[in-house]
């Protein structure tokens, strides 16, 4: 670790805010002016945006990455957690992967550690429930689908064979409306390569408990994306929520229950639960309490943006709505993090902070292969797109939005092979537990029954 007497920026996460707003003190501030250091348990950033199509295996899981050490080289990477922040002595304290816990000094602070699943104490969520926020959920739920058709490939049992088909969503927003829309096409082009098994005979159900789905889009838009889904065969069910899927028994509030191995949660996001070991000021839901300049109120050294920050919405401030708040989203976070980013290299040097202002630009769904869709906002006036030239504009804004040029090239490269090429069909269900097999193969053969023993013996006399 670095021990310069250079002024040190600690950048607590290393996701959206975390790296965008690391890249943009790098670039903004003079040679050798201050030493920045990125904590985060995982030494990637990983783009949301793109999970789904990791799960339908449209984009290969490492790049959905982008490695912090490569993004950001003149940072300094520690891989760990920060418990704790001592905000009068100005120290954080670490955990590393392995080792004991140490503190690291800092003068200006940067809090982006996002945001985790919204859960509720579901009984039985915690058993089965599979979430989509990192590239290992997406990972292990295209493995986990897939398996699920081997196993009613190959057996007799008409019940197994029915719970390992039905396929359960909870959450109709971006995550849950995109992911369902995915997995359902990946599970159809897999099927054609199975005897006994036809997209017929899978139930895919979608669960929210709000009245509309991906409301991010508007009415219009997100009536479209309902009967898109409906009509490939996927049931919703709005204004419903899920009281228990104990052991994959799934019982709806309106009455349906189903029996099924999969249950993948995606009913939104809540800020990181370590903030409130940090004493940091917190709003009602949990958010860091900031100014509209992304400074922590009350402080001039801390700042905080993203899916764990409560920043004020100015654009809709001055529209009218006192109360207006920026949403949680990847466009907001982008965008925070470069005006965070000018405003620690200010504050570091004594300059007035910027405000952060910046208005809808609209938003972009993808609902599976050539299907998707977009509103782009144009001033006053809203452009609304569906089906296939939707589905482009979502790929285009993301392979433009996914950081370094490494990676934006890795995955528009992958898109254009995939063009040529049918879906792969593979599920390495073996990489959950990769030395399963060397372990049955490495340990001591078992030794012969006692019982053996007595009947070697009289043999060996008799003879």
């Amino acid at each position: 670790m670095s021990t310069t007497e250079r002024p040190r920026i600690l950048v607590v996460g290393g996701g959206y805010v975390g790296l965008y707003a690391a890249r943009r003190i790098l670039k903004k501030m003079r040679y050798a002016e201050a030493t920045v250091t990125v904590v985060d348990p995982r030494s990637y950033m990983t783009y949301q945006p793109f999970l789904p199509e990791t799960a339908a295996g449209s984009i290969s899981p490492r790049n959905v990455v982008v490695p912090l050490r490569r993004a950001v080289p003149g940072a300094e990477i520690l891989t760990g957690r920060v418990t704790t922040i001592d905000q009068d002595r100005k120290v954080a304290t670490v955990a590393p992967l392995v080792g004991e816990a140490y503190e690291v000094p800092f003068d200006f602070l940067v809090i982006a550690l996002g945001a985790v699943s919204r859960t509720f104490p579901t009984p039985g969520l915690a058993e089965v429930g599979i979430g989509m926020k990192g590239v290992e959920e997406a990972i292990g739920l295209r493995n986990h689908v897939l398996e699920q058709l081997d196993k009613a490939e190959s057996t007799t049992d008409e019940e197994i064979r029915r719970k390992a088909l039905t396929f359960v969503f909870v959450g109709g927003g971006f995550a849950g409306a995109e992911t369902i829309g995915e997995v359902e096409d990946l599970a159809r082009d897999a099927a054609k390569f199975y005897k006994n098994v036809k997209r017929e005979d899978m139930r895919f159900v979608l669960v929210d408990a709000a009245d509309k789905v991906l409301p991010e889009v508007g009415p219009e838009l997100g009536q479209y994306g309902k009967k898109h889904l409906e009509s490939r065969g996927i049931e919703i069910y709005l204004g419903t929520t899920m009281p228990s899927c104990v052991d994959g028994h799934v019982v709806l509030s309106n009455g349906l229950e189903v029996d099924s191995n999969t249950v993948v949660w995606t009913a939104g996001v809540k800020p990181n639960p370590a903030l409130a070991r940090f004493g940091l000021p917190l709003g009602p839901r949990g958010h860091v309490d900031t100014s509209a300049t992304l400074q922590v109120q009350g402080t001039d050294y801390i700042w905080a943006a993203g899916d764990n920050a409560q920043v004020p919405d100015l654009v809709g401030r001055k529209a009218g709505n006192p109360n207006a708040w920026c949403p949680p989203n990847a466009q907001h976070a982008m965008r925070q993090a470069k005006v965070l980013g000018d405003n620690v290299v200010s504050g570091m040097r004594g300059f007035p902070q910027k405000e952060y202002s910046h208005a809808n630009k609209g938003a972009v769904a993808g609902l599976g292969l050539h299907k998707g869709v977009a509103m782009i906002v144009m001033g006053k006036m809203k452009i609304k797109l569906k089906g296939r030239l939707a589905w482009y504009m979502h790929r285009g804004y993301h392979g433009m939005a996914m950081p370094t040029y490494n990676r934006k090239i890795r995955v528009i490269a992958e898109w254009t092979i995939n063009m040529f090429q049918k879906r792969d069909i593979t599920a390495l269900g073996a990489l959950e537990t990769p030395r399963e097999e060397f372990y049955e193969a490495a340990k001591p053969a078992p030794a012969p029954p006692a019982a053996d023993k007595p009947k070697v013996e009289e043999k060996a006399k008799a003879s």
